[in-house]
């Protein structure tokens, strides 16, 4: 039997892929050393979950783990990404990925999983979550930009703020939640849908997901069209049009979490990991920051910013 291995470019962990080639049909090897459980079992699991509620996602094919390894589907190379570029109706394209969503909001997980007589239980979104998430904003990129200045000050005076924000989401925590729902993880198969990278699923907000999908850092999307695609997750869901202005509130709060974490990790992985690839998308992910901190909920926080931050300096890419 001829089998042929190629190396095929990852994402922004540690994971290595490679796609072989067996008897004219491909699959997908994951090796992962770091965050074995997480990377190879968790990932695994998570996948059967899906496809078990029809969301088209990686089937396990054969597990290697005392190697660091699994075997999985191919879904292929054509990421939403790429596929947008050209999509003249993208509104539609995007209503088929809150429709993903919906279904992922559906799912009824068990209290708990079992793997060779591990226990496996998903754990919940928290605001301890949110804040350890946030802080890397904090943590990498005032660190980086700011240089030697001292940012504790600043870093507790806004990590304050961000609190008594974060504890005016409405939404408990109770919904199935992808963590990372965005352009690069979902796959164009078959002329279908299909998610990867869902490894750090949790139960959380069902507005998480929306606003990962909707500000996206690596797609800039007309406002309008934003608009239209928040719209029709409203009118798809299970909530009212008098949970709008909750909703709403919910989604920003999420949405500037989410992006300055986003921030924090792309220095991260330019300072730590030295990839320099992220680094573009900084201006934009500040654009969608200021979107959707003017809502009234952020009037303090954005006091706080301008007395604190050097704004135009952080928020221009620079040569670094």
């Amino acid at each position: 039997m001829n089998n042929k291995i190629k190396k095929i470019s990852g994402d922004a962990s540690f994971r290595e892929f490679y796609r072989v080639k067996k008897n004219n049909k491909t699959s997908i090897i994951i090796f992962a050393t770091k965050e074995k459980f997480k990377n190879l079992i968790l990932y695994s699991l998570i996948n059967k979950i899906l496809n078990k509620n029809k969301i088209l996602s990686p089937k396990l094919i054969k597990n290697y783990y005392k190697d660091n390894m699994i075997e999985i589907s191919d879904l292929g190379d054509i990421s939403f990404f790429e596929y947008i570029k050209n999509k003249k109706n993208k509104l539609s394209a995007y209503k088929k990925l809150i429709e993903i969503i919906l279904k992922l909001q559906k799912i009824q997980l068990k209290k708990f999983y079992y793997f060779k007589k591990k226990k496996i239980r998903f754990k919940k979104f928290s605001i301890n979550y949110l804040h350890k998430e946030s802080d890397l904003f904090f943590d990498w990129y005032l660190k980086f930009f700011l240089k030697k200045k001292n940012i504790s000050k600043i870093k507790k005076v806004l990590r304050h703020e961000l609190n008594n924000i974060y504890k005016k989401l409405y939404f408990k925590n109770n919904y199935f939640t992808h963590r990372d729902f965005h352009a690069s993880n979902i796959m164009i198969y078959n002329k279908k849908m299909s998610l990867i990278d869902s490894q750090d699923a949790i139960i959380g907000n069902p507005l998480y997901d929306v606003a990962s999908l909707i500000d996206d850092v690596r797609i800039k999307l007309p406002i309008n069209l934003q608009e239209n695609i928040f719209n029709y997750y409203i009118s798809k869901s299970k909530f009212s049009s008098k949970d709008h202005f909750y909703l709403k509130n919910d989604f920003d709060i999420l949405s500037v979490q989410r992006n300055l974490k986003i921030l924090g990790i792309f220095v991260r992985l330019f300072k730590r990991d030295k990839k320099s690839y992220y680094l573009k998308y900084l201006p934009y992910t500040w654009i969608l920051i200021e979107r959707r901190m003017k809502n009234p909920i952020f009037k303090k926080l954005n006091l706080l910013f301008k007395k604190y931050l050097p704004l135009k300096k952080l928020k221009r890419l620079q040569k670094i």
